[in-house]
């Protein structure tokens, strides 16, 4: 398949909107947002492919544990991509976009053992954490508060997540 240029669309993505947040500052929140979006689309790239790719003695566990992270981030990606939508903004779609876009690191081509799968995954967490908190004060400003909602939510599963993969890598 050939690659196609990128079409830059010149089109307003929505009508004029009023609902108490100004131009500027929906702008800056989508902008924030659509870095979660990323964020939140490479980290559930690498746990889906760690999830395919996990071998060893913790295979049957860490197999599992991927299993329900991944589909917890493919779940949070539709939320954040419509509330870009409703701030009036278009939201990243393609693979170019959000590797621009993203703090993470591409998945690992060669899978790397089962407890650095594990660590690499403590780091996105974290990082998708730190990313959705940069957020806060652009949100509170603007008195916006459906998007500092889906912060704390997202911000609450990151973190439980990252503390309950390091705990993995605790020495006994």
């Amino acid at each position: 398949m050939a690659k196609t240029t990128k079409n830059v669309s010149t089109r307003s993505p929505s009508p004029r909107i009023n609902i108490g947040i100004n131009d500027s500052d929906r702008a800056a929140i989508a902008k924030g947002l659509s870095r979660l979006l990323a964020d939140t689309s490479t980290l559930y790239m690498t746990t889906h492919s760690f999830h395919w790719n996990v071998t060893g003695p913790m295979f049957n566990t860490l197999h599992t544990m991927f299993e329900g992270q991944y589909t917890e981030l493919w779940n949070a990606i539709d939320p954040i991509a419509e509330r870009i939508r409703s701030l009036g903004h278009f939201a990243p779609g393609s693979y170019a976009e959000l590797a621009a876009l993203t703090t993470l690191d591409d998945v690992p081509q060669e899978p790397p053992a089962a407890l650095e799968m594990v660590r690499i995954l403590v780091e996105g967490h974290e990082a998708v954490a730190r990313t959705a908190r940069e957020l806060f004060p652009l949100a509170d400003k603007a008195s916006d508060e459906p998007t500092a909602d889906l912060l704390t939510q997202r911000l609450a599963v990151h973190e439980q997540t990252a503390w309950m993969l390091r705990s993995l890598l605790v020495e006994q």
